[in-house]
């Protein structure tokens, strides 16, 4: 007799702690202990549960292993999972259990799994901006040292040619002072060194990848260049899943919260919820669009291999987001919340833009080509 099972893995960076609800409303949940966190622990599981209940067994967990196991699993985020507002005790036994009960009853919502490739390439792009950041620490921790002691460059622009042989012809009193700076330039140095590093990679891997014509379509909006461009398509993945302009504004969490109640409407800041790398980038790139529309040298190069809707789509959002910009900032609205909402206008455009690419609707290769 076939049984039907649902398998709930809370998933730590040590242990699997497991649980299995059995078919029907009301069947029970049983604990099956911790096991490693690794492929063959798990596999070992599934022969288990397999040998007890049958050849035909749903799970949750690490999903692409699963899935060439055959087993069919989903992949939800904690932010998603139903919690009880009274419920205070929190174990990883408790949420094992929780998510095979929950996944029988069909109340957890299934986040997207990217394919390796697509993967591979938002990890590269995201270390980029980890080496942007570690940058930019290093930058403002040896302005900070300097001005303790009493050091301020009176040049017109902070870190250019200027200003890094002003930090270099600096006299400082004493040996640990020299020390200190030189080890701050050298870390300033090497973050600039990993950022060439990895553009260069993505600019390598960007032929390779099957999704370059979105990246070039992107390329055609103002205010996005190639890693930019590439940030955005790697974030957002496959765009087939969201029907609506809205649900990528939602995904990205740039829609309002909201607190309604009987006939009273109250609405608050964005919900920030979802892709924060993507949304900080998307608020970055609104910015150009308070500029009046115009296509630049630069923008006319990007766009010459475009097809002729491409094109229109930028002049469009050109237009219609500058216009958005200036009436916002005509009531007299704080320019960040402004931006704010420009970038949320923005992503409908991406939408309209990104879906019609045939990249998204052809079968994914195995490999880069």
């Amino acid at each position: 007799m076939k049984t039907e099972l649902y398998v709930g893995l809370d998933v730590d960076k040590e242990w699997i702690v497991t649980a299995v609800a059995e078919w029907g409303r009301n069947g029970p949940v049983h604990d099956l202990g911790a096991i490693s966190n690794d492929l063959h622990a798990l596999e070992k599981l599934l022969a288990r549960l397999r040998k007890r209940y049958g050849p035909d067994v749903r799970g949750f967990g690490i999903a692409r292993r699963l899935h060439q196991l055959g087993v069919e699993c989903t992949v939800v985020a904690p932010s998603l999972t139903p919690t009880r507002s009274g419920d205070r005790l929190k174990t990883d036994k408790r949420d094992a259990r929780k998510l095979a009960r929950l996944l029988r009853a069909g109340e957890l919502t299934e986040i997207y799994i990217p394919e390796p490739t697509d993967e591979a390439l938002r990890d590269l792009c995201r270390a980029r901006s980890d080496a942007v950041d570690d940058r930019r620490r290093s930058r403002h921790r040896l302005k900070a040292f300097l001005l303790r002691h009493g050091y301020r460059y009176e040049g017109k622009s902070a870190w250019s040619a200027a200003h890094e042989r002003y930090l270099r012809e600096l006299v400082l009193p004493h040996p640990a002072m020299k020390v200190i700076l030189e080890e701050y330039l050298i870390s300033v140095q090497l973050a600039s060194e990993r950022i060439a590093r990895t553009e260069a990679a993505m600019s390598d891997l960007l032929g390779k990848w099957r999704l370059e014509p979105a990246v070039r379509a992107l390329m055609a909006m103002k205010g996005f260049q190639t890693v930019a461009a590439m940030i955005v398509v790697s974030e957002l993945g496959a765009l087939d899943r969201f029907t609506h302009p809205r649900q990528v504004m939602a995904y990205l969490g740039l829609v309002p919260s909201e607190k309604s109640s009987s006939d009273r409407r109250r609405q608050g800041s964005i919900t920030k919820c979802g892709n924060a790398h993507a949304r900080w980038l998307l608020v970055e790139c609104a910015q150009h669009y308070a500029a009046p529309p115009k296509v630049s040298k630069e923008l006319s190069r990007r766009q010459q291999n475009q097809s002729r809707a491409v094109r229109l789509i930028s002049w469009k959002a050109q237009n219609r987001l500058h216009q958005r910009y200036v009436r916002l900032m005509a009531r007299r609205l704080q320019r960040n919340k402004v931006i704010v909402a420009v970038a949320r206008e923005l992503c409908g455009f991406i939408w309209e833009l990104l879906r019609s690419q045939e990249c998204y609707h052809a079968p994914c290769p195995s490999g880069m080509n």
